[in-house]
């Protein structure tokens, strides 16, 4: 059986399994997405890129046609043929390392003339995990040698490209844009080094990670709206940066993962106007069970509960702590949502104010739910009880699962309208 007929066959079987159940109806754990939520983020990240005449790349885990880790050489035979399969433009790379272009040439060697990859450079603008920092030597010679490279005609030089990872300890829209600035500001040193040896050369100036991708929804860029002084400065200045390298004849392009669900890290980073974010809008849930309760267990004898997602449901990545105190802010591994029970939600000041039942502690497939708060306010849990867990990162978490059962909250209320299975791969 081909493959598209397996993934189509699985989906048949998952849809006969699940849809039309309600979620006290399914196994547990399972991962749940909520379309309602899922189309409101997505309409508002494009919207916000079509007033501001952004392109736009959905970042999906290897955006499909670009291939989104730096290239290493186990890669090539596969991404040859794909580049061969898909035609013309169809492959993009991403490159560091001057090293990194002998795997470029390999796959050129095995594809058509037309087929040949697109390559970014891989721009270090403040992470610090993969990417050559503007203005160095390793970033003179990347340059040196990319352009070699494409007047041997193994590769077309497309663009720049800079992940802002580090915009997730931002902890409020003036932060995010501040990170979005840096990202620009470092993408053009590098374009006009690569103008100055190559003049009028086309290249696509790429930015973004969800808080920075996010930050461009703030409600005054490029409109008559207004807000805080210092933050009014701040958009008036991504406006005149964007404007800027438009000019030059750059295009620009931001790129972002998490924005359709959002999750409890893109919470704490608030990233935009609150008016645009607030718990409500994660689009992403865990369903579990609580298997047991500790009574008098935990901090002032309040009460602990297990339930049977841990590691392998929630995975294990923190919210960053900004706190003096490192037992302030939130340092949980999820937080339960306030279906069935009256748990409070993380709010605007989260999370450094955070409350109610959350995931303490983890382990491989246990979760300890832990009550923050007064003893005499915690709210009951029971044997059996379904809670649906908010996750921390929602990346992380998905991928504990082979599909996602999807809801629609506009609709009827609980009930799986859809099963999507994973497109699982490296």
């Amino acid at each position: 059986m081909a493959a598209t007929q397996r993934d189509d066959e699985l989906k048949r079987q998952l849809r006969a399994r699940f849809v039309g159940k309600k979620l006290n109806e399914v196994p547990t754990p399972s991962v749940v997405l909520d379309l309602a939520k899922l189309r409101v983020n997505c309409e508002r990240m494009l919207d916000a890129t079509e007033r501001l005449g952004l392109l736009w790349r959905a970042h999906i885990k290897s955006h499909k046609v670009l291939f989104s880790f730096p290239l290493f050489p186990s890669a090539v035979s596969r991404l040859a043929a794909i580049a061969s399969s898909l035609g013309p433009q169809s492959l993009s790379l991403m490159i560091d390392n001057i090293s990194q272009l002998s795997c470029v040439a390999a796959i050129s060697a095995t594809v058509p003339s037309s087929h040949l990859p697109l390559i970014f450079l891989k721009i270090d603008t403040g992470y610090g995990r993969a990417g050559v920092v503007p203005s160095s030597a390793a970033c003179e010679a990347l340059i040196d040698a990319a352009l070699a490279e494409e007047a041997k005609g193994t590769c077309v030089l497309h663009g720049l490209y800079s992940h802002a990872g580090h915009s997730y300890g931002a902890r409020d829209d003036l932060d995010a844009m501040y990170y979005l600035v840096d990202e620009f500001a470092g993408l053009a040193r590098v374009a006009r080094r690569v103008r100055a040896k190559s003049p009028d050369h086309e290249l696509v100036l790429s930015v973004g990670a969800t808080p920075t991708t996010t930050a461009v929804q703030y409600p005054c860029l490029f409109s008559a709206g207004g807000d805080a002084k210092e933050r009014v400065g701040m958009a008036r200045e991504v406006e005149m940066i964007v404007a800027e390298l438009k000019g030059g004849g750059y295009r620009l392009e931001v790129h972002a993962g998490v924005y359709p669900t959002l999750d409890l890290q893109q919470l704490a980073t608030h990233a935009r106007d609150s008016s645009l974010m607030t718990a409500d809008d994660i689009a992403i849930s865990v369903v579990a069970e609580v298997a047991s309760v500790y009574p008098g267990r935990g901090g002032n004898r309040t009460t602990e509960a297990l339930i049977n997602a841990g590691t392998l449901a929630l995975g294990r990545e923190p919210v960053a702590d900004r706190g003096e105190d490192p037992d302030q802010d939130y340092s949980g591994w999820g937080i339960l949502m306030p279906w069935g029970l009256d748990n409070p939600k993380p709010g605007p000041d989260f999370p450094r104010v955070h409350g109610g039942w959350q995931v303490g502690r983890i382990s491989q497939e246990h979760g300890i739910l832990v009550w923050k708060g007064r003893k005499e306010e915690e709210v009951p849990l029971h044997f059996g009880q379904r809670v649906r867990v908010w996750p921390n990162h929602s990346c992380i978490a998905g991928a504990c699962f082979d599909y996602y059962l999807i809801i629609d909250s506009s609709g009827p209320k609980d009930e799986v309208i859809d099963v999507w299975p994973r497109w699982r791969g490296w």
